[in-house]
């Protein structure tokens, strides 16, 4: 039987595999607002963290095979199917056909996007800041698909609407999920701006 991995051996995991301050970043981002998401809707915050940490672990090594490769490596590290069906279901219709369909599932399929699209928005503040991003600023952004042009809107959309959640209310439980790992990904700001 599979054994649950720590959080400590899935970042080593990752690190293994990523170098990339970026894709780290990104990693770290997706795992916190995992976790807010777990807490929020009453399921297990480590469990959803640790998902949302290593969803991307092939994409620095094998980015024209995202996902294919990260279904082999977490076999071989042992994880349960379950978890790598979650893992697999951030890619749905872009490059796996495992649909979301548990919760878990589509909040990642929903906020992995997302998760870019609000750091950047965060980044273009001239407090360089998620502790005072709010609502409007992101919906500002993104109205102007030229800002993060790779995010899709579209696949953000379809993912609030599977949650059963309005997109300013993913958008904003996102935000409160980003904030808890603000200092971890850069964008605490700089208070005196």
């Amino acid at each position: 039987m599979a054994k649950q991995p720590t959080r400590e051996e899935a970042m080593a995991l990752f690190l293994e595999h990523n170098k990339t301050e970026n894709l780290l970043k990104h990693a770290l981002a997706v795992e916190a607002v995992m976790r807010h998401f777990a807490v929020l809707l009453s399921e297990d915050p480590e469990k959803w963290g640790i998902i949302g940490l290593c969803h991307d672990l092939d994409y620095e090594k094998y980015p024209e095979q995202h996902c294919a490769m990260t279904k082999i490596m977490l076999e071989e590290a042992g994880w349960p199917e379950d978890w790598i069906r979650a893992v697999m279901s951030h890619g749905w219709k872009l490059c796996t056909e495992v649909e979301p369909v548990l919760p878990m599932e589509k909040v990642i399929y929903t906020i992995d996007e997302l998760t870019g699209l609000i750091m950047a928005a965060a980044l273009m503040r001239p407090s360089r800041s998620l502790l005072d991003l709010e609502l409007k600023s992101v919906k500002k952004k993104w109205k102007d698909l030229r800002f993060a042009a790779g995010v899709s809107r579209e696949v953000i959309q379809e993912g609030a609407d599977m949650l059963g959640m309005s997109l300013d209310e993913v958008i904003t439980q996102t935000i409160l999920g980003l904030r808890t790992a603000a200092k971890a990904l850069g964008l605490e700001g700089n208070p005196e701006a």
